[in-house]
């Protein structure tokens, strides 16, 4: 390569990190090389922050991170300004990603199917009224706030976000056999709670 296409590129590569965020998606989606570099130099930060304040799980944020300039690079072209910032939109792409990653992982510490319907009904605040109306949903609720504080907020990860018994290890930063721990010691009291009162199987 010559030098005065070496400068060129210099030029150009200078000339791409002046630019506004929604001249560097225009850029993006037209697929140009530089301002694709530029995008992901500006963006990536972000988008890792986004992702790992759901996961807790860095590689898994990595994996996120280059799904979400996937994504980006293909919807380029929907981008609507006036729904909102560039940044705030690839964030917003991110988050939903890390979100739907959390959804499909399932937690690695067994646990009750029916004790996890109740209690889904009566903490999800869309069905309050309906969890209200049910005396399971009741006593469910009722064992659940009677549990130590460690072995609650366990359990809602593992029970209502499907986090794995790692994944709460890490988020609570807790060694792993502690996190099985609390997450069986709550399930078997909420269980023994239902059993007790003929809601659940003996």
């Amino acid at each position: 390569m010559s030098s005065e296409s070496t400068a060129s590129r210099y030029v150009a590569a200078a000339a791409a990190e002046n630019l506004s965020d929604e001249a560097l998606l225009a850029g993006l989606a037209a697929r140009d090389p530089e301002i694709a570099a530029v995008f992901v130099r500006r963006f990536r930060a972000g988008i890792w922050g986004a992702a790992a304040s759901v996961l807790h799980n860095p590689p898994l944020a990595e994996d996120v991170v280059q799904q979400t300039f996937e994504q980006a690079l293909r919807h380029a072209h929907g981008y609507d300004p006036r729904r909102g910032s560039v940044r705030r939109w690839i964030n917003v792409i991110a988050h939903n990603l890390a979100v739907d990653i959390v959804r499909s992982r399932r937690w690695s510490v067994p646990v009750d199917p029916e004790v996890l319907a109740v209690l889904g009904d009566s903490l999800t605040e869309s069905s309050e009224e309906q969890a209200l109306a049910r005396e399971s949903a009741r006593l469910c609720r009722a064992a659940v706030a009677a549990l130590p504080h460690e072995q609650r907020r366990a359990l809602v990860m593992a029970g209502l976000y499907r986090m794995t018994a790692r994944e709460v290890s890490e988020s609570e930063r807790i060694p792993l056999g502690t996190a099985k721990t609390r997450i069986r010691l709550a399930m078997g009291k909420v269980r023994a709670v239902l059993v007790g009162q003929g809601v659940g199987p003996g």
